[in-house]
């Protein structure tokens, strides 16, 4: 027990309890229940600190050593949530990764954004097997599409490298299933949309028949769909001319 360590991280104007024990690179987070606290998991922390983890519990506001929410104020499982992204923060722990941040983070920028060309500029959606991630279909000495030229690529990687790709993959692709409860959903201006004939996107269900029949129409009555057959899901660097041409005929008609 007198190797476990205590701390304590402010969230707000509230001082919260840590324990923590361990030095190891990956992290294991304990969290309690009622009325149990921090110490619920000693034995836990302890034999896997000895197995070479670093292993992190608290008090939630409001239990043991930690302050209470001001008067008036209850505790919330956002208030619970909220306080352990701030702790995670506090002591360095990156998040517990998605399986994409995970496949990414094992190759710099570059080799990864030179996968995604190489892979998402296919006919067929790419599909890893159970042992396999995304970026374990791209062989090192595959070539680059014709049309990505080496120093495009290495334009990408110098502009990701102060960025990089955790935000990145958030918006659009771990944005998908928010709900807006807009009051009018339809777009009502002229809108074109210019897509590769080749897109992998198209074998995803429903996308065919979203993007070549009327159904498209129901929420933007005004849209223009073009497909430039031989594209594929990159299509403006891949056919930069031919979309130049289509973007500026359907600027002149409506402005």
């Amino acid at each position: 027990m007198d190797r476990i360590e205590h701390k304590f991280v402010n969230v707000g104007d509230l001082k919260l309890h840590v324990a923590e024990i361990g030095s190891g690179g990956n992290a294991v987070v304990f969290l309690h229940g009622f009325p149990e606290i921090w110490y619920s998991w000693r034995h836990q922390m302890i034999a896997l600190a000895d197995a070479g983890f670093r292993a992190v519990s608290f008090d939630y506001r409001g239990y043991g050593l930690s302050d209470p929410p001001p008067p008036g104020n209850k505790a919330t499982w956002f208030d619970l949530l909220n306080d352990l992204l701030h702790i995670l923060d506090a002591l360095a722990l990156s998040k517990e990764p998605g399986r994409a941040e995970g496949d990414f983070g094992r190759f710099d920028v570059k080799t990864v954004v030179r996968n995604i060309y190489i892979l998402f500029s296919r006919n067929e959606i790419p599909i890893a097997n159970e042992n396999q991630e995304i970026m374990d279909l791209v062989e090192p000495d595959t070539p680059l599409p014709a049309w990505f030229t080496e120093e495009d690529l290495a334009t990408y990687a110098a502009l990701y490298e102060n960025s990089g790709l955790q935000t990145a993959l958030q918006i659009p692709y771990r944005s998908f299933g928010e709900v807006f409860n807009l009051p009018d959903p339809v777009v009502r201006v002229p809108a074109l949309l210019i897509m590769g004939g080749k897109d992998y996107i198209l074998k995803f269900p429903g996308i065919e028949d979203l993007t070549k029949v009327e159904k498209a129409k129901e929420l933007v009555p005004n849209l223009e769909v073009t497909f430039i057959p031989e594209g594929t899901h990159f299509v403006q660097e891949q056919f930069p001319q031919q979309v130049n041409q289509l973007i500026l005929d359907f600027l002149a008609k409506h402005i």
